[in-house]
């Protein structure tokens, strides 16, 4: 044995064959393992002319592609299936590559994301790792169920619609037992407001019922028992804690002033004064004008006959608007003391909004 270029260790091997005959085998080691067997190096000299190939990407659709790799596929089967799903031009090409390079050995089952930009040499290195694969989502604050079921089909990695999602925390749907005793939900309610807003890495093959899960794991995580806790210490449930932080965050543009605003629904709260609340309004048109958070007239405090409507109806509404952020959530139930009954937006185009005890000073603050 004697060393070869590039650090190599090159080696001739005699086997004694059946017969009296005699073979000739070649072997190349690196660092006391053997990488190249004759077999492997007649591949690489193969694969030497098809550099271009190697790195030549499918075509220019960068659009996802979900590929599964079932447990114990050949390295045939998987250069079938990218075949089959027009990710490689050359399934034999993939074979050779991933057995000289040793990919073949160590392609992981699992669910992968693929686009057809990618060539044989990034496919096969990518297939060797499924954790590196996940769905990006994110939740954000102030939405509703249905907003986040659109969000479901915008994003082309999920393996299942929106519908499909929005059926799971939908009214009447049946929601996760020990969740629904923590929170104190009414019975077959809506799981508005606990689909806590956040940025979410998943699995790729996420379950709608998973999703479901995450999001209700995430907000007890967050939440946690303390406040929950302390709402009941006030006769408030987690429930009607989050229906009121859920108004909260509709109102507010800026986290800043979650407190203040939830200072003013507990006080008319407390002296059973209508909440007189906007976003409910909107919530209560479900959707009706093509949108599903519109503007809305004065006509429709008085027009928009829902339950919802708390320009209609005293108290809170059944249930929460949409998803509050746990700023909204701590304002609604660690509520700062102040004086203040009204609100109105600032005419200085801040969004933030100015304060009023009585309504006579609100009005002072019209623009």
């Amino acid at each position: 044995m004697r060393p070869a270029a590039h650090g190599f260790l090159l080696g001739l091997v005699l086997f004694v064959l059946g017969g009296g005959l005699a073979a000739v085998g070649v072997y190349i080691v690196t660092d006391g393992e053997i990488v190249f067997t004759a077999q492997n190096l007649v591949l690489r000299l193969q694969l030497a002319n098809r550099g271009e190939a190697l790195d030549a990407p499918f075509s220019s659709d960068a659009s996802p592609v979900r590929f599964r790799i079932a447990p114990g596929a050949s390295a045939g089967a998987i250069a079938a299936a990218l075949f089959d799903q027009a990710l490689i031009r050359d399934a034999s090409l993939f074979v050779n590559y991933a057995r000289v390079e040793g990919y073949d050995r160590r392609f992981e089952a699992g669910v992968y994301f693929l686009n057809r930009t990618q060539s044989i040499r990034q496919i096969a290195a990518i297939l060797t790792d499924s954790s590196k694969s996940f769905i990006s989502f994110r939740a954000p604050e102030g939405a509703r169920i249905e907003e986040l079921a659109a969000l479901v089909d915008q994003n082309a990695l999920f393996d299942f619609t929106g519908a499909e999602f929005l059926s799971l925390i939908n009214d009447g749907a049946e929601a996760p037992t020990a969740f629904a005793a923590w929170a104190g939900l009414p019975e077959r309610a809506s799981l508005e407001g606990f689909m806590f807003p956040d940025s979410y890495q998943l699995p790729p093959d996420i379950t709608p019922t998973a999703l479901r899960d995450s999001l209700l794991r995430s907000f007890r995580e967050r939440v946690g028992d303390d406040l929950r806790d302390a709402a009941l210490e006030q006769n408030l449930t987690l429930h009607q804690a989050v229906t009121l932080a859920s108004i909260v965050e509709r109102e507010a543009v800026w986290r800043d002033e979650h407190a203040l605003i939830a200072s003013v629904y507990r006080n008319r709260l407390a002296i059973n004064m209508p909440l007189e609340a906007d976003p409910t309004v909107q919530y209560g048109l479900q959707g009706a004008r093509g949108t599903w958070w519109p503007q809305i007239t004065r006509a429709d405090y008085r027009d928009v006959i829902s339950p919802y409507n708390t320009y209609l109806h005293r108290g809170l509404p059944p249930g929460p608007i949409a998803s509050p952020g746990l700023s909204a959530i701590q304002a609604a139930i660690y509520t700062e003391e102040s004086e203040y009954f009204y609100f109105r937006a600032a005419c200085d185009g801040s969004f933030y909004h100015n304060f009023a005890i009585t309504f006579d000073e609100h009005l002072q603050n019209a623009c």
